[in-house]
């Protein structure tokens, strides 16, 4: 039995859907496919076993009917981290490495999904991903995700405390313009330092958006125009906090723009409706005017009503696009052929032995 550890330089780097998207090309191989996920920072009770909320949904994408117990040995709650800190949560590992166990009783290869990241997350509680690793004996892929620059210094770090048992890196959300860049320089850098890039997944914006209709429900907000636009896909967001005419000259250089302005900023509003924005967000929880309300509806623009403040709704916002998981089959299915386009997976099974 072959295992695979997913880490990564930072959170929200794509382990998730890359652990999703290889337990589904390793099962088309006709591999018999576990998975778990060892330390859960998004704990959730069901039917009495606590587990944590990805894993739970990766499980049942799968069809694994893994008890939520056994895929995440050690969910993070408010509980747990003060007995951590207070030092009274004893030995973690062998908690771990028995339920791994468990589960990779009949299967060829076990995916076991990261938390945090690789180095450092966990380290508090003696569950770090090196250990983690290292106590199941497995390879292990580093996700780092393109956000302004990547993250070489990590990856050097990485493969000094993994050694061979470090199969290689996978760069996530890469923009296009930097595409040059890391295959003339960054490549070649690590490959003298024997790291492998296994693959390189381009930046999409249906990956890293969210459709109109689920951040009004996310933001908690109400959706107060009832057009085809709820499925517009929001990228970015702009705030309307300046006179129109300097709102104008950011408004037009931005593309899948959500605007977030006071529902007192009428002018704003019809700027951003006119301007095409794929989502108008109207904070302080105050109702927009007939003719904002006409002109969404004309336009296709879904106009979201918030309650809280413009910076607070932003922060939210913010959060949101950064993080986003994923749920809708939809982004699930084009997320995994965007993977497995980019993804060296002959390479792979070579490091993992499955060739």
């Amino acid at each position: 039995m072959t295992g695979l550890y997913i880490g990564s330089t930072s959170g929200y780097s794509g382990k998730n859907l890359l652990a999703l998207a290889l337990c589904l090309r390793f099962r088309e191989d006709g591999l018999r496919v576990g998975y778990m996920k060892p330390v859960g920072a998004m704990p959730r009770l069901v039917d009495g076993e606590l587990g944590d909320d990805d894993a739970l949904f990766i499980n049942g994408v799968l069809g694994l009917g893994a008890s939520p117990a056994d895929m995440t040995p050690v969910p993070v709650t408010k509980d747990f981290l003060m007995k951590a800190f207070a030092g009274e949560c004893g030995v973690l590992m062998p908690s771990i490495t028995a339920a791994y166990h468990k589960l990779a009783a009949d299967k060829d290869v076990m995916v076991v999904g990261g938390s945090g990241s690789y180095l450092y997350s966990g380290t508090y509680c003696g569950v770090d991903g090196v250990s983690v690793a290292r106590s199941l004996g497995a390879k292990t892929i580093i996700v780092d995700r393109f956000r302004s620059e990547l993250n070489y210094d990590y990856l050097a770090a990485a493969k000094h405390a993994a050694g061979d048992d470090l199969a290689g890196v996978i760069f996530n959300d890469v923009p296009e313009h930097f595409r040059s860049e890391l295959d003339e320089l960054i490549k070649p850098f690590l490959a003298r330092r024997g790291i492998d890039v296994l693959g390189v997944i381009p930046h999409d914006p249906v990956m890293s958006g969210m459709r109109a209709g689920d951040l009004a429900e996310r933001l908690g907000g109400q959706l107060v125009t009832m057009s085809a636009g709820v499925h517009n896909l929001v990228v970015n967001f702009l705030i309307g906090a300046m006179n129109v005419e300097n709102f104008l000259a950011f408004f037009r250089k931005r593309k899948d723009v959500a605007v977030i302005c006071g529902g007192d900023r009428s002018d704003l509003q019809l700027v951003a409706l006119e301007g095409g924005a794929a989502a108008l967000v109207l904070t302080g929880n105050l109702y927009p005017n007939d003719i904002i309300l006409t002109k969404a509806e004309a336009v296709g623009v879904p106009v979201i009503l918030a309650r809280d403040d413009t910076f607070s709704v932003a922060k939210k916002m913010e959060t949101l696009l950064f993080s986003e998981k994923l749920r809708d089959p939809t982004r699930v299915a084009h997320g995994a052929r965007l993977i497995s386009q980019g993804l060296d997976y002959a390479a792979l099974k070579a490091k993992l032995g499955l060739a």
